[in-house]
């Protein structure tokens, strides 16, 4: 009972502001399932209910624009946050106005820009692409994009590891303090990238051979927010959430018919 807190005190604070997933493999699911296996508070915006599963997504519906507003102000002006961390935000008008509450709250704030789900479904429309160029990346502390969404946002396409530079330069030119560009797509082993512009992180992992990895993504930013909540500063933040994720892939699991999700708890369970 080593890990019982006996004085009471709040753990860090950290928020997502995401979609909803049915099969709670990704999405918020995935991102309160991490922030809990990290050590931190857990709270969330929900942007949109999937109806989702191991075999992909079967339907999206946003939520109204007041629905997100209110929730996060209800969390933000009562609670309080020390990191945040965004996820699927669909639609222009969306994203702005996530944008705009981000822009008036004091935390690092680590966006995940979505663009496709694990089973090739998609989960941005193309107006609101510019919106997340323009609005959410300038207010980021950290933007960690796939391959696939590097070149949604940028139109670098990335075939090598000495091309996530290229790729990072091209995220940075929009305003986030930090770019992770995640190099999983590429053969060998699991690289990512993670700079400023001026200085360099080179993340490896090795890379096992799992089918099951829905809600990689997610996991990754949400472990990346609740380093950032509990202090670590980015560089070292960033190696503890890769670690944790890499763990994460080597336990995932079969569920249902398709693809089966990383194992959050997989510390606690001692998997991996």
């Amino acid at each position: 009972m080593d890990d019982v807190n006996p004085t009471g005190v709040a753990p860090p604070r950290v928020l997502t502001v995401a979609g909803s997933d049915s099969g709670g493999g990704a999405g918020i699911q995935a991102d309160l399932k991490t922030m809990l296996a990290l050590g931190t508070h857990g709270m969330s915006v929900i942007a949109a209910v999937t109806a989702q599963n191991s075999l992909g997504v079967q339907g999206s519906w946003e939520l109204p624009l007041e629905a997100v507003r209110a929730q996060y102000r209800s969390v933000a002006d009562d609670i309080g946050v020390q990191a945040v961390k965004t996820g699927m935000l669909a639609s222009a008008p969306l994203v702005e106005t996530v944008a705009e509450l981000l822009a008036g709250t004091a935390a690092p704030v680590v966006v995940d820009p979505v663009g496709v789900s694990k089973h090739g479904d998609p989960l941005l429309a193309a107006d609101a692409v510019g919106a997340l160029r323009g609005r959410l990346l300038p207010v980021a502390t950290v933007v960690t994009p796939n391959l696939d969404e590097v070149a949604q946002l940028t139109g670098v396409e990335v075939t090598g590891e000495a091309e996530l530079r290229d790729a990072a330069a091209a995220l940075l030119e929009h305003g986030p303090r930090w770019a992770l560009i995640k190099g999983g797509h590429l053969p060998g082993e699991a690289v990512d990238l993670l700079t400023d512009g001026t200085e360099e992180h080179w993340l490896r992992a090795p890379r096992y051979d799992n089918r099951h990895t829905h809600g990689t993504g997610c996991t990754l930013a949400s472990a990346l927010a609740s380093y950032l909540a509990r202090g670590l500063p980015v560089p070292a933040a960033a190696r503890a959430a890769k670690e944790y994720t890499t763990g994460a892939i080597a336990a995932g699991f079969a569920l249902g018919a398709g693809l089966g999700p990383v194992d959050h708890g997989w510390r606690l369970r001692g998997r991996g």
